[in-house]
């Protein structure tokens, strides 16, 4: 109890130290919501914002969305009496509105360029928005040739001045230009409007951050922001809060000793600055610390892991039944190999098909990635999660046991690894499943659950090719009070969420844009990230977000959906690529939730269940259910090619 109590009179000297250094006399808190500096809602704050007395943030009386270390995303409803001049409240001597906007432009006199994004998309999510002169009404849209001043961050409005439009209804954003922002940094927001920011003056970052210089449509250098190092969080400015180390660390873990004792020195040493004579106590503190790690290191792999199982209801398998089920780990019993795991195919003594991870990596990186995937599965019951059946930790081995999967991975029959090909509606239906096992997790557990690793190689096929969302190795719980959690983002490369990435802030959201990676890939078949394609398509959400945001997406269509392709097929699968659309924005406020995907695909798969019989009734001989026929009998034995590659990647 004496540790808990210096910890917890240090962090709070810490931070009121760094609060009495940041900003001065900038109030940054509103209703109990702190934002970063150089924001605040004072007159002494850098960029002025205003709270309302219901606690949102506000700029010129539009919702503040989101604040990250470049943007300000703003809400933008739809407004048929708005004048145009009402975008000029947009440009002050510290932010103006970027390049990735789509100006909705109302009564104008000459015609404006092509939107970024298809005029047949606009309209659909607007309904085809009526105002003053429904005889002669039409929507024009306004956005920067991105062939013209590449490179640039702001918004030329000179050619809007000579449209001569007389209202502004509303605004889109959307990235398609792979030279502005990283090609994973693609962005779509409805009714949003986005400004980047700057403060004057002389560079005055951590030392920890750069300083990044921002410059004017003419190239003039007009001001710099503060961007911390990767590893670091903070707003980066030393009048602010600079940058710290991002630690994987929550409370219990810190208090429990799981933490690794650097990240816990380098917190405790902040508290030097407010003065010199606590030093014998931050001698004290870090003795304690220290005892409490070398402890730690004195406990076995197995007893971490019976103390965090040992209350659950989880069977144990002795390790000889495991070695007799897989033949000794023998290579024909092979499924497939990831970075810390070997898949096997083993039969156990109740003649049952398991799928048995044998953990290569003993460390206790490993270790807490057992622990964590025991802990969730164990807590969670959907049809389409896969089932956990047991563990095994004798032999100085580390292995789970898993529910057999006979039909593979989604992302084997996209890529044509197994099988011929699935048709559309099997992969609707596993892309409906799979978006209410998220869903699940998100809303129905109670903290919600973020899986963090999302992708067609952990979707499962069983029996009859239902889905079965495998490896929560890297999940996290969420806090029901709290939009997102701080961790080092992890996850595969294509996938992640490039907001996670830049600000290590990890939500429900974060597992929405993996999603629509998926979606995208289910409609294109194409791998996540292929360095054979050219530079600017090299990644397949940023490929996906262009030709979908231009009304293009017949050209990336999977060429095997194409023979006897119907109207329903057609018209679904343009549904599917808008909603995949949606789900990749960057600004993850402006995403759908996972309930609301589920929901979605379930009124598209529903709205073809006539062409789903059709199609089941015509092709009975050629479905792929059948493939399961060859080996239904307890009596015979799945080939190694028939197995599951349930692989930890």
């Amino acid at each position: 109890m004496c540790l808990l109590h210096l910890l917890v009179f240090y962090f709070i000297l810490v931070i009121t130290a760094s609060s009495a250094v940041a900003g001065a006399n900038c109030n940054r808190v509103c209703k109990g919501s702190v934002v970063r500096y150089p924001f605040g809602f004072s007159d002494d704050c850098k960029i002025r914002l205003n709270c309302s007395n219901t606690g949102e943030v506000h700029i010129k009386g539009h919702r503040v969305v989101n604040l990250t270390r470049d943007h300000i995303l703003l809400n933008f409803s739809p407004n048929c009496s708005r004048p145009v001049n009402n975008i000029n409240v947009f440009t002050t001597k510290n932010y103006a509105l970027t390049r990735r906007n789509g100006l909705l432009l109302d009564n104008c006199s000459h015609t404006l360029n092509e939107c970024v994004v298809s005029t047949g998309l606009i309209q659909g999510h607007f309904n085809s928005p009526i105002c003053s002169n429904p005889a002669n009404r039409s929507l024009s849209c306004y956005s920067d040739d991105y062939n013209i001043n590449n490179g640039v961050e702001f918004m030329n409005l000179t050619r809007l001045e000579k449209a001569g439009c007389r209202g502004l209804y509303s605004s889109i954003v959307v990235d398609l230009d792979p030279n502005v922002r990283q090609r994973s940094s693609v962005s779509m927001g409805f009714e949003s409007v986005e400004l980047g920011w700057w403060i004057q003056g002389n560079c005055s970052c951590h030392r920890k951050a750069v300083c990044a210089n921002v410059s004017s449509i003419d190239n003039k250098r007009i001001g710099y922001r503060c961007h911390c190092f990767d590893g670091y969080d903070g707003d980066g400015f030393v009048h602010g809060d600079g940058c710290r180390r991002v630690s994987k660390c929550n409370a219990s873990k810190y208090m429990s000793g799981e933490c690794g004792g650097t990240t816990r020195v380098a917190v405790l040493i902040g508290g030097i600055i407010v003065g010199a004579s606590l030093v014998s106590t931050i001698v004290l503190i870090c003795s304690c610390i220290r005892n409490r790690i070398n402890l730690r290191k004195h406990k076995s792999a197995k007893r971490l892991l019976s103390e965090a199982t040992g209350s659950l209801n989880v069977p144990f398998y002795p390790y000889k039944e495991i070695s007799r089920a897989t033949d000794g780990f023998s290579e024909k019993q092979m499924l497939g190999v990831g970075a810390y795991a070997t898949v096997y195919a083993g039969k156990l003594s109740n003649h049952e098909w398991v799928a048995i991870k044998k953990i290569r990596h003993k460390e206790t990186h490993g270790i807490n990635q057992i622990m964590n995937e025991i802990k969730l599965l164990s807590s969670v019951s959907h049809p389409n999660l896969v089932r956990l059946l047991g563990f095994c930790i004798e032999e100085g081995e580390q292995i789970l046991v898993y529910e057999f999967m006979p039909n593979g991975t989604l992302s084997q029959h996209l890529q044509r690894e197994r099988g011929n090909g699935l048709s559309w509606i099997m992969r609707l239906t596993i892309a409906t499943e799979t978006a209410q096992a998220i869903a699940y997790l998100h809303s129905a557990m109670n903290p919600p659950i973020y899986h963090r690793d999302i992708k067609s190689s952990n979707i499962l096929l069983d029996y009859s090719y239902s889905s079965k969302v495998a490896d929560f190795g890297l999940s996290r719980l969420g806090m029901l009070d709290e939009s997102h959690i701080s961790t080092a983002p992890q996850g595969t490369p294509g996938y992640v969420d490039p907001q996670y990435h830049q600000n290590y802030h990890l939500s429900d959201k974060s597992d929405v844009y993996s999603f629509g990676v998926v979606l995208v890939e289910i409609i294109t078949a194409l791998k996540v990230v292929d360095l054979s394609r050219r530079n600017s398509e090299v990644n397949l959400a940023a490929l996906a977000v262009d030709k979908i945001g231009k009304g293009r997406v017949e050209e990336i269509i999977d060429p095997f959906l194409e023979p006897n392709r119907d109207a329903w097929t057609t018209s679904s699968i343009h549904k599917v690529a808008e909603l995949a659309f949606r789900c990749l924005a960057f600004h993850g406020e402006v995403r759908p939730s996972m309930t609301e995907v589920a929901d979605e695909l379930e009124q598209i798969r529903l709205s073809g269940w006539a062409s789903t019989d059709s199609y089941i009734t015509k092709d009975k001989d050629n479905s792929p259910v059948t493939v399961q026929e060859g080996w239904a009998s307890e009596q015979s034995s799945p080939s190694t090619s028939s197995l599951l590659s349930n692989v930890v990647q």
